[in-house]
């Protein structure tokens, strides 16, 4: 039987498994372990990076619409400034208060 336990050279009971046997199965568990957070990284900056370009996305979209909110706002305000302008001529909204 390949598990048997056989007393080793130093006296401690053991497996009949050598050392280089133990080392290879390390380094196989290291392997699939560091595949396995390989891809876990991964995964982890797919899912950064596209929660990134969803907050991205919604702030532009709210302040593209900002922005045409406050450009309708605008329009009348401008308009009844250029129509009124000329009833006042000596008035100037864009005349520093100092002058």
């Amino acid at each position: 039987p390949n598990n048997q336990v056989v007393m080793t050279p130093t006296g401690i009971p053991g497996s009949n498994h050598s050392g280089q046997q133990f080392a290879d199965e390390a380094s196989k568990k290291r392997e699939i372990r560091l595949m396995k957070n390989r891809e876990a990284a991964r995964h982890c900056r797919v899912k950064k990076k596209r929660i990134f370009k969803s907050a991205w996305r919604n702030a532009f979209r709210y302040w593209r619409a900002k922005i045409r909110s406050l450009l309708t706002n605008l329009r009348p305000l401008k308009e009844f400034y250029t129509q009124h302008k000329k009833d006042y001529p000596d008035h100037n909204i864009l005349k520093n208060s100092s002058d």
